[in-house]
């Protein structure tokens, strides 16, 4: 009898930390052994000349998801996790959204009941909070917590969405007691909502003025004043899809201060522009929230990505179709306010970062994978479960060919889109093989894993969300006066 279930051999194993020449034993779906010349296991792949790397994770993407307007998303927990799959990604974190009115325990039962038959690799949940009322913070979202859903997102704009100022600061508070983990959208609503209007009095609804509307400084100011509550509460805060400089450098300083802020950036703020979005209805196609800025804009990102500004690098998949049930809601008469706000990538997401960020020596290979995988199972509460090669971890091992040429075509990729924003890019490497907890998932450019074999992952407390322990001189003041902690 063999004494490992799979064996991968010959590979350069790379982790976050460390570049090794090794084989990799697996049985049972986890890893047991590293080391020279294994014993034969029951399965062998032999990975010469290849990158054997963490299964991706990619912790923000919207699958099987309604939008405030009431948009579903073309992705259902099938093909986005085939699609995931075939990009190298073996973990997914998507939203189970709450809507105003909604119970967030029922959210949370009816999108196990969505995923479950559906996902091919494995999934937790963060959640969406648009709701914070008292059932909501008394009693449903310190249960979940503890449940294993330990992360959640809030926004700062969208209508439907959107909280005060007081309400972050009572979730922020939640948080903190908690030891949850809190992400936010950060643009300001009504700077937003003041130019669009603008613009649509004056006739300008082509989706180019989406751009226009969603100003950078409206993105920087929001990222500043989300940060300050942060501090005033001493609570650790994710900024997600960062786009701008000036959202960066607020995200910089209060790093530079010793605050446990983090920052998140997408596939989107790399490779497209404003340009992109056309005048035409075509131009709907690269509508997203923030929407892309100009090539500073893309150079200030890969330096954030460089020097640890940012710590995940997700893909933000906001799957909508270019027709009446998403891109195009009211036709032909569809206004920059009116498209679904969103763009495809989770198939593309890693495959994008490796050829133009590690090929092109942008980032080197150890920080790649802490930016795809190992970051993001350490901030929500996976490592070292997920995110890394290493004993007693997942057999979770995307094996890379680093020389594969593709060439983007919407017609290869494996989500439910009909289009991709990348079209035609050239791209120098690809995982050729990819693994989740020991199974092989994608092989030779087949799906192998079926319907429903991907399990739901409860997430841990992390120490990313762990409070410095440094109240400010107001909070320290107000709640030596309370007699008692007022978080």
């Amino acid at each position: 009898m063999a004494e490992f279930d799979l064996v991968i051999r010959n590979g350069t194993v790379v982790t976050a930390a460390d570049t090794t020449h090794c084989d990799i034993g697996v049985t049972n779906g986890t890893i047991v052994a590293l080391g020279q010349n294994l014993p034969a296991g029951a399965r062998g792949i032999d990975a010469s000349g290849k990158l054997v790397l963490p299964g991706a994770i990619d912790s923000h993407c919207h699958i099987e998801q309604k939008s405030s307007a009431g948009v579903i998303c073309a992705d259902d927990f099938y093909s986005a996790t085939v699609s995931a799959a075939f990009g190298g990604t073996t973990t997914v974190i998507p939203f189970a959204a709450q809507h105003r009115g909604q119970s967030l325990r029922e959210v949370v039962t009816e999108y196990h009941a969505a995923a479950e038959p559906k996902a091919v690799i494995d999934y937790a949940f963060h959640l969406i909070i648009s709701d914070p009322s008292e059932q909501v913070l008394g009693q449903e979202l310190p249960a979940l917590i503890r449940d294993g859903y330990t992360s959640f997102k809030v926004y700062m704009t969208y209508d439907l969405l959107r909280l005060d100022d007081r309400q972050m600061l009572d979730i922020m508070a939640l948080a903190r007691r908690e030891g949850a983990f809190m992400m936010v959208h950060a643009e300001n609503h009504d700077m937003i909502s003041w130019l669009a209007a603008r613009l649509l009095e004056k006739g300008l609804s082509q989706p180019r003025y989406h751009a226009v509307s969603h100003a950078r400084i409206a993105e920087g100011e929001a990222t500043n004043r989300a940060v300050a509550l942060a501090e005033l509460l001493d609570v650790p805060l994710l900024i997600v899809h960062v786009s701008a400089a000036e959202a960066i450098d607020v995200i910089r300083d209060a790093q530079t201060k010793g605050l446990k802020i983090y920052g998140e950036t997408c596939p989107q703020y790399l490779f497209l522009t404003a340009d992109d979005i056309g005048m035409d209805l075509e131009g709907t196609k690269f509508c997203c929230s923030p929407p892309p800025r100009d090539k500073a804009a893309q150079e200030a990102v890969w330096r954030g990505l460089a020097n640890g500004t940012f710590q995940v690098f997700s893909s933000d998949h906001a799957p909508y179709r270019y027709d009446e049930t998403g891109k195009l809601l009211k036709g032909d008469k569809t206004t920059f306010k009116d498209t679904a706000n969103g763009v495809p990538g989770i198939e593309l997401r890693v495959p994008l970062l490796f050829s133009e960020g590690v090929q092109k020596g942008r980032l080197d290979l150890n920080r790649f994978v802490a930016l795809t995988a190992t970051n993001h199972a350490k901030l929500y509460g996976l490592y070292p479960r997920k995110g890394t090669i290493a004993v007693g971890s997942d057999a979770d091992i995307a094996i890379w060919d680093p020389q594969k040429q593709v060439t983007v075509r919407a017609a290869d990729i494996h989500d439910n889109v009909g289009y991709t924003p990348y079209e035609g890019m050239q791209l120098t490497g690809w995982p050729v093989t990819v693994i989740s907890r020991g199974r092989i998932v994608v092989e030779d450019g087949k799906l192998h894993a079926p319907r429903g074999s991907g399990a739901f992952l409860p997430c841990a407390l992390s120490d990313a969300a762990k409070p410095l322990g440094r109240a400010t001189p107001e909070l320290a003041f107000a709640a030596s006066r309370a007699g008692a902690p007022l978080v």
